[in-house]
């Protein structure tokens, strides 16, 4: 009975230990959108919806609202492209060139030929719209910054 008590002993003692650790995460922020994501689609978001997810557009996007108020959360709010000429305020960043794109839906789904910031579509590719902090990308070649800002901003 001894031994029994004394195995019984290591094996609980930690897991005891491990149940009184604290967490050190911080909590997720509740998503909260500005109110410009109620106002209905632009022609042009309604085509970069159409795009990127193809025939699939009705039934993952446009009939899931919370998905349609992410999307345009992201086209509205949360991409930001700017122009950086001055070096010292250029970060070294990954390329676009070096993000997949989002072809889950249409498969020939293509990369633009040309970067053209009032018609870039960041649906296309798989940027990292749900971190926690902001990303930043640049295009290649140029001195075009692409900021992805977090959602829980």
């Amino acid at each position: 009975m001894k031994k029994f008590l004394t195995i019984f002993i290591l094996i609980l003692l930690p897991l005891c230990s491990f149940g009184q650790e604290k967490s050190n995460k911080v909590p997720l922020k509740v998503i909260e959108f500005k109110d410009n994501v109620d106002l209905p689609l632009t022609a042009k978001e309604r085509l970069q919806i159409n795009e990127v997810y193809g025939k699939y557009a009705e039934k993952y996007v446009y009939s899931n609202t919370f998905r349609l108020k992410s999307i345009k959360d992201i086209l509205r709010n949360r991409v930001v492209i700017e122009y950086i000429s001055k070096e010292s305020d250029k970060k070294d960043c990954q390329k676009l060139s070096e993000i997949p794109l989002l072809n889950s839906f249409v498969s020939d789904l293509e990369r633009d030929k040309t970067f053209d910031p009032k018609n870039f579509n960041p649906l296309k590719y798989n940027f990292t719209f749900h971190s926690r902090g902001d990303t930043m990308y640049q295009v290649d070649n140029t001195n075009y910054f692409i900021t992805i800002k977090s959602q829980y901003h």
